[in-house]
């Protein structure tokens, strides 16, 4: 006869199966972290001063990418801040984000951060990009042709509608 285990005993405990976070996703959660700790230290700051220090912040998060990723992540700061001037860049996770009323609408994550093997444009429920029942709210980057970046400007048009 045979014996009946517990569903535990089938699939392992959970322990057993929760391998935990990533080394990836632990380093984006110290540095968000970090992120926070940056935004206490400015309080008392200008909104101006505030806005100039993230955006400072985004470009050289930016500028420490892998070349491929660097070159997406410039472009895609430059579509955002031209189609988008009223959103306000800053880190999310460690990755450019661009946020309204502090809220981030959308972001970038370069492929290089959680090995992935393209880059990514990611929009929050905060962008309004609803469209029927079903719609994307990420975008995979490999490189981006004059087409694509204007396909982007527009999405982003939309998105802060």
């Amino acid at each position: 006869m045979q014996s009946k285990k517990s569903s535990a005993e089938n699939s392992g405990t959970t322990a057993e199966q929760y391998k935990g976070f990533t080394a990836e996703e632990r380093a984006a959660m110290k540095e968000h972290a970090q992120e926070q700790k940056k935004a206490a230290a400015r309080r008392g700051s200008s909104r101006a001063e505030k806005a100039a220090a993230a955006e400072r912040d985004v470009l050289a998060k930016i500028a420490e990418m892998p070349e491929a990723d660097r070159v997406l992540a410039e472009r895609i700061h430059d579509i955002i801040t031209t189609a988008a001037p009223d959103l306000t860049p800053k880190l999310w996770y460690g990755m450019p984000a661009y946020a309204r009323d502090g809220k981030v609408l959308c972001h970038f994550q370069s492929a290089g951060k959680f090995k992935t093997r393209y880059a990514t444009l990611g929009f929050s429920d905060q962008a309004a990009l609803d469209d029927g029942a079903v719609w994307p709210t990420a975008y995979g980057l490999k490189e981006l042709t004059a087409a694509d970046e204007e396909r982007i400007s527009e999405i982003v048009k939309k998105a802060v509608d």
